[in-house]
């Protein structure tokens, strides 16, 4: 690790995020995978649908970028979704191609045929969830688990065992449940799932440890974003020792999503110096081919990968972007080319300054504008903008530089 792994040639985090009081009882695995699951969990958000063509689309860029693990969809929802994970897996592609199922000896046998590497079964764990949502008699589920665990087991899958709503259950209960299936049936490793989203940090922590303690079987995190918590959670837990960190592409998925792929990988990066040899170059074009074919609009602004993200419009931070030069680590925690973005742009409107005229006038071949000249541009700058409630476009500014100085233009 870099003697300032805070701050490097791309990023500039705290260094509050190394010191020994902070990461002092960090369990972190030496090998940290991301599993994907956009094409399953992404396309439960509703209103997506992706074709088996656009599955495969997604697929072959994850793993271009080097993303460890992709859950391809479940087999039992459609043929349409049969095919797409039988096309990835003849691709043989440089990533784990993984398929989902219910736990249930039908699902996994569509799974063996599609050829996967491995499969993520679910079953509720929280025994309210099986009584008023399933009307199964709790043992049933079990006994379900059981015997599909260790059927996918003997077909020769991998299997990650996925209990749903295991935040809310009885931490009692749901321990003794998962070594019940651990014990008699099959489990490769433990998803640590917060279906709901409604575990805070601080118990996704104890989560992890009263897990990892009970059953020594390696875990991974599945962790949605209801309150927000899905990023923070996920680190939390592989600070307590998970290794495989379930997520999506721009968050998408049921409700409000799931932890961001783009988010983890960078906090993983920079706050915690754990490089995952992912490309995070890749991101801003992957979310781009994501939103295309999901439909799903992400805010401009969004973490990592949105549109205007670079887009500077206060007077404030474009005279720190203008005085800085290519040192952009002072106004932005990480450089553009790190996500695949571009380099910053100066945008006028209602917050702009005098820099920002002067810039613009730049652009356009004019340096001898005087102060009291671009006062007077950046007014009308200010109140068209405000008029319009949104950013001026150059033939807006040319429009106001011909009244301001009709003899330069």
């Amino acid at each position: 690790m870099s003697e300032t792994p805070w701050k490097t040639d791309q990023w500039f985090s705290s260094p509050w995020n190394y010191l020994p009081e902070v990461t002092q009882g960090f369990n972190i695995p030496e090998k940290v995978e991301i599993h994907d699951v956009t094409l399953r969990d992404g396309e439960q958000q509703a209103g997506v649908e992706f074709t088996a063509d656009e599955k495969v689309r997604i697929a072959e860029a994850l793993a271009e970028a080097g993303i460890h693990r992709i859950e391809a969809g479940l087999p039992a929802v459609s043929p349409a979704d049969r095919e797409a994970i039988e096309r990835m897996v003849a691709l043989d592609l440089p990533t784990e191609i993984y398929a989902f199922s219910r736990c249930m000896i039908s699902d996994v046998d569509l799974a063996v045929e599609t050829g996967v590497k491995g499969v993520v079964m679910e079953v509720p764990a929280s025994h309210h969830l099986i009584e008023k949502a399933y009307r199964w008699p709790v043992e049933k589920a079990i006994a379900a688990s059981v015997e599909s665990t260790k059927h996918a087991h003997e077909n020769g899958l991998q299997v990650t065992f996925f209990p749903i709503d295991a935040t809310r259950s009885s931490m009692t209960q749901l321990l003794d449940d998962l070594e019940t299936v651990a014990t008699e049936g099959h489990v490769d490793k433990i998803a640590l799932v917060d279906t709901f989203g409604v575990t805070s940090p601080h118990a996704i922590s104890y989560y992890t440890r009263r897990v990892r303690e009970r059953l020594n079987v390696p875990l991974e995190t599945h962790f949605h974003m209801d309150f927000g918590m899905g990023v923070a959670n996920s680190i939390l837990a592989l600070t307590e020792g998970a290794s495989v960190i379930h997520t999506t592409v721009s968050g998408i998925g049921e409700r409000a999503g799931n932890a961001p792929t783009e988010e983890t990988v960078l906090a993983m990066l920079t706050m915690y110096g754990i490089d995952t040899g992912i490309d995070t170059t890749k991101f801003t074009s992957i979310a781009r081919l994501v939103a295309e074919l999901s439909g799903v609009q992400q805010p401009a602004n969004r973490p990592i990968t949105g549109d205007m993200l670079y887009n500077v419009e206060s007077g404030i931070i474009t005279t720190w972007v203008k005085n800085v030069g290519d040192e952009l680590l002072e106004p932005f925690p990480y450089r553009p080319e790190l996500v695949g973005q571009a380099d910053p742009k100066i945008v006028l409107g209602k917050g702009s300054g005098l820099d920002s005229v002067a810039i613009w006038l730049g652009k356009h071949g004019i340096y001898d504008a005087e102060t009291k000249e671009i006062e007077a541009i950046l007014a009308e700058v200010k109140g068209k903008s405000l008029a319009k409630k949104g950013l001026l476009d150059d033939d807006e500014f040319l429009d106001i530089v011909r009244e301001v100085l009709p003899d330069r233009v």
